[in-house]
């Protein structure tokens, strides 16, 4: 196990997953975190006085290698990211990216989806898709790991076990009804976020056409017509839930599906599977790195719901970026998390 302090950068510190890196990563035992700024127009948080945190410097290949910085968090817009990748690995250190430039394995799929060319192409095969829960071997070794989306990490996490154990009944497709908090649309400030269109309101949006949705089809192993999507705005700050609803290929009780889960998680840290016909709530999971995984089945009518509950700014960002950390730099999974 390593015995030395590692230096850590994070870029885009000031973001909600950015601050949410630099809370996690100040009480974690085997890093130091450097603040990387990348923007010269950014505003910075009040502090108290007296208060100093991490020490800031550029967010330059040169700056990295001055501060001996041998991971860096890319907490960035995917266009910000596709430019600092290429120069945070030439400088050596290795690289988990928040963004969603990197999580697709083509070009072609990229371009699908987030409607422009990818300009870092060459890199998205090499990239390490950071689902810990299915790529760990992946990730350890990895320069650079594409952290996951916070929809796709609650949504593969409930279907991908039920797709393995072949207890979906394809034909008739998955529904997931995915609810966010408003911190996962950014901190930047937009009129869809603000305080009087979010307040007192419930919204869906990219319906059919979500970013995240070739995430998951990646990682589940569905198709493109069998999966559903619909996000929706909720206003509260944190946290995402997702109702996910499909049929059984066979007639089988909520207990099996439960041990269908326990079976596919055992030694997972971060997956807690509840009773049959117990679902988690948001509060179960606020300011963890918990995914919480509720069933409840009908065997007679073959339909089931399998609800799937995460903080959207840890296990759906930050908290997930620091379990890749721990595997890359073979720190304990747990550790800073728990």
């Amino acid at each position: 196990m390593p015995t030395s302090t590692v230096r850590t950068g994070i870029a885009g510190f000031r973001g909600y997953s950015g601050a949410e890196l630099v809370r996690i990563l100040a009480r974690h035992p085997d890093v130091e975190p450097v603040l990387l700024e990348h923007r010269a127009d950014s505003e910075g948080r009040a502090r108290p006085r007296g208060a100093e945190g991490p020490k800031c410097a550029p967010c330059t290949p040169g700056a990295v290698r001055d501060e001996g910085i041998g991971l860096v968090f890319l907490a960035t817009p995917h266009e910000v990211s596709m430019e600092l990748v290429p120069a945070m690995l030439e400088a050596g250190a290795r690289v988990i990216d928040l963004s969603g430039a990197f999580r697709l394995r083509t070009p072609e799929i990229y371009r699908a989806w987030y409607k422009h060319d990818h300009t870092q192409a060459a890199l998205l095969g090499e990239a390490a898709y950071g689902l810990p829960e299915f790529c760990r071997e992946r990730i350890r070794p990895a320069r650079l790991v594409a952290n996951p989306g916070c929809y796709p990490t609650a949504a593969n996490l409930a279907i991908r076990p039920l797709v393995d154990a072949g207890l979906v009944e394809r034909s008739a497709g998955i529904v997931c009804d995915a609810k966010s908090g408003v911190s996962g649309a950014g901190r930047k400030a937009t009129l869809k976020t603000s305080f009087c269109e979010v307040a007192e309101n419930f919204s869906a949006y990219s319906i059919l056409d979500h970013r995240h949705v070739p995430e998951v089809l990646q990682n589940s192993g569905l198709e493109e017509g069998e999966f559903s999507f619909t996000a929706q705005l909720v206003p509260i700050d944190r946290g995402i839930l997702e109702t996910i609803y499909f049929r059984t290929a066979r007639a089988i009780q909520a207990e099996e599906i439960v041990h269908i889960f326990e079976r596919f998680y055992e030694g997972k840290p971060f997956l807690r599977i509840y009773d049959p016909g117990v679902v988690p709530d948001l509060r179960a999971v606020a300011r963890t790195n918990f995914c919480d995984i509720g069933v409840k089945a009908d065997a007679k009518t073959g339909r089931a719901v399998v609800v799937s509950a995460i903080d959207n700014l840890v296990k759906g960002a930050a908290g997930q970026a620091v379990q890749n950390m721990n595997l890359m730099l073979g720190f304990a999974e747990t550790e800073g998390l728990l």
